[in-house]
């Protein structure tokens, strides 16, 4: 029998993905916009997140490596390395962020105190990485349909009475919501390989995956902006509570957050396996959760703004040169230890990007940028072909 995920076991792991606290109070910043306006600029980030979501996937499923190794076909095996750290580092601060939240709303709901929580969900977050990515289907199986049925019920409570509030607030513009709503799927980038690889069926995993993802992360969104636009009140442990949902809305908040933190500690270690071959990816793993459980506890990690937009400038042009590479130069081999002319475009779609933020563009500043990295990538690439051949940098 082929050995792998099967299509439906990365659906599960991405439809654990999406269904976040973090994603929930991030819709809730949509809400000044009005449900309407809002909606359409969660579904127009998201289609756009989601499809460069599919495409860093499926270069990592057809080539059967993981997403920093992945970079090495563009950057080289030394150049590469720049993302794996900061991809590290990416991770280590999503793992406190997602622990940080967690414990924040479900302390809201049973007040025992919030380092409590966070070791709480640090303990099942490391339970989850020793179970193993490859036997998780049976766990993940009980855990989405337990955290499909609760958020459904969650989203009855919320839209169940149909009153819209007026909701003052920081209005942002609706190129600023879109970006927003990029911003989620464009933090997967860096990681999705690291399950598209295992896929029996690459393509329909990754297919699967990004489709799964994006629609149930839409999801998350409209119930964070409902549960502002609609009950006046964007503290979802508190929504629960009223609603009755005390023990539901524990296992809804505790267990979205382990899906989801797994996926991030996991791939943390993978990453650290394309900086030394010598190190174990599991307890890299476990030592990253201990880090994030730590620094849930102990650092100030309410707004995620700033830590969102270094996400965004630092991947979004390097998957655009990936994509630019894979899909239309072809190029699908490891090159030299480092890509000189590859970083340098990296570094100007970096510099593009900050650029961006200070200009109000209606479909956010993620797509432009990384339009503009693969339009120089390949424009760049076919004048050095030209003059010299087609010998590499």
């Amino acid at each position: 029998m082929e050995k792998g995920t099967s299509v439906f076991e990365n659906g599960l792991i991405w439809f654990g993905a999406a269904v976040s606290i973090a994603e929930i109070l991030t819709g809730t910043y949509f809400a000044p916009l009005g449900f309407a306006k809002g909606l359409f600029a969660i579904f127009t980030g998201h289609i756009i997140g989601c499809v460069m979501l599919f495409l860093a996937g499926l270069i990592g499923g057809k080539v059967r490596k993981s997403s920093m190794e992945t970079a090495k076909m563009s950057f080289g095996s030394k150049g590469a390395l720049l993302f794996s750290v900061l991809n590290i580092i990416q991770l280590v601060g999503w793992t406190a962020i997602m622990i940080y939240d967690g414990a924040l709303a479900v302390n809201g709901i049973f007040d025992i105190g919030n380092w409590v929580w966070c070791i709480v969900i640090g303990a099942l977050i490391m339970l989850w990485i020793m179970i193993g990515i490859k036997n998780l289907g049976k766990v993940n199986t009980v855990a989405m349909a337990a955290l499909f049925i609760l958020t459904v019920v969650l989203s009855f409570v919320i839209f169940g009475k149909g009153v819209m509030h007026s909701i003052a607030g920081e209005s942002m513009t609706f190129g600023a919501a879109v970006e927003l709503s990029v911003a989620m799927p464009l933090s997967w980038l860096p990681l999705i390989c690291d399950y598209t690889r295992e896929a029996k069926k690459p393509v329909k995993a990754t297919a699967v995956s990004a489709i799964t993802y994006g629609i149930v992360s839409c999801w998350m969104y409209i119930i964070g902006m409902g549960a502002a636009i609609f009950t006046a009140q964007s503290d979802i442990a508190q929504i629960m509570v009223k609603a009755g949902l005390g023990i539901a809305g524990l296992l809804i908040v505790v267990f979205s957050t382990v899906t989801t933190t797994f996926l991030d500690a996991y791939s943390a270690g993978v990453s650290s396996e394309s900086v030394s071959d010598k190190v174990s990816a599991k307890w890299v793993a476990v030592a990253v959760t201990v880090i994030g459980t730590a620094g849930a506890m102990f650092l100030p990690l309410a707004d995620i703004t700033d830590f969102l937009y270094f996400i965004g400038s630092v991947f979004a042009p390097m998957t655009a040169i990936q994509i630019a590479d894979f899909f239309i130069l072809k190029q699908n081999k490891e090159t030299k230890s480092f890509s000189v002319k590859n970083l340098i475009i990296w570094f100007v779609g970096f510099v593009i990007y900050r650029l961006l933020m200070g200009v109000d563009i209606v479909v956010g500043n993620t797509l432009p940028d990384m339009l503009i990295t693969i339009v120089i990538c390949v424009a760049v690439s076919k004048i050095k072909d030209y003059k010299t051949g087609g010998e590499n940098l």
